[in-house]
């Protein structure tokens, strides 16, 4: 006769859902990352590289260090940080889109984190380049880092060849600025130094700095010649004032609003 609790276990096997099928890794350029599959991103349209405007040296770091990951070369993680709306996330989705169907885009929430070593897996033998998306990342202890830190570097399973994590955080260290020590280190300084390990990791360090009214009024020009929409400067000014913010999204969101003034549609909206 067999185990009853044997029994009870296979009948909920049976009735569990099978985990989802990914989604082919060489078919899309872009991917979405639930902790358990690969599912292909819809209406993925980043902007074209050239439209971000003041940040022109970023854009070129990055491009090459992405460059090189699709060509199979050493390739750094990276780590964009800043002020919020001065086009992290933008750049990171242009940049890829610029270097071409030899590199995809995964993007990761950063619950889904512990899932990393199977994606890492899943990617592995994949005869194509990866970069893996992390938005807007933050971690209030050093404790909820040590994973992540050991993905990239140092631990038994870090990540393979053919990916490299890029990851953006208002914070330079991906840490709060008032950091405590945390238990009872008998060198405060070691505290510090557990917290700041993260950001250490990465290669690849790329600042976003808050922008002036003159660089503002040049990236909506730039939107407003790209997609044909007439705009006053003061006009564009009062906007970013209501709004609280000259950044780069807002920018974006401005244009937006000229297009639906003028009954015309954004692409990438």
């Amino acid at each position: 006769m067999s185990d009853p609790l044997a029994r009870i276990a296979a009948a909920l096997e049976r009735l569990a859902p099978p985990p989802p099928a990914s989604a082919n890794p060489l078919a899309h350029p872009a991917y979405l990352w639930s902790g358990e599959a690969l599912a292909a991103a819809r209406a993925h349209r980043p902007l074209p590289l050239a439209l971000l405007t003041g940040i022109d040296a970023q854009k070129a770091a990055l491009v090459a260090n992405l460059g090189r990951l699709a060509a199979g070369h050493a390739a750094h993680d990276v780590l964009l940080w800043g002020a919020r709306g001065t086009g992290k996330s933008a750049v990171v989705a242009a940049a890829v889109a610029a270097v071409g169907d030899a590199l995809a885009l995964v993007e990761v929430a950063a619950p889904t984190l512990d899932g990393l070593p199977r994606l890492f897996d899943l990617l592995a033998p994949v005869p194509r380049a990866y970069a893996v998306f992390v938005d807007d990342l933050g971690f209030a202890s050093p404790a909820e880092a040590r994973q992540l830190r050991s993905l990239l570097e140092g631990g038994a399973e870090s990540r393979p060849a053919n990916v490299r994590l890029l990851v953006t955080s208002n914070r330079r260290h991906l840490m709060p600025r008032d950091l405590e020590e945390q238990g009872s280190a008998i060198n405060p300084r070691d505290a510090v130094d557990d917290a700041l390990a993260l950001a250490d990791r990465f290669g690849l360090s790329l600042g976003f700095h808050a922008i002036d009214q003159d660089t503002y009024l040049a990236i909506v020009s730039a939107y407003a010649a790209a997609y044909y929409l007439p705009f006053d400067p003061a006009d564009a000014v009062g906007w970013a004032t209501r709004r609280g913010s000259s950044s780069g999204r807002v920018a974006w969101q401005y244009a937006v609003e000229l297009a639906g003034r003028s009954g015309k549609p954004l692409p990438n909206a």
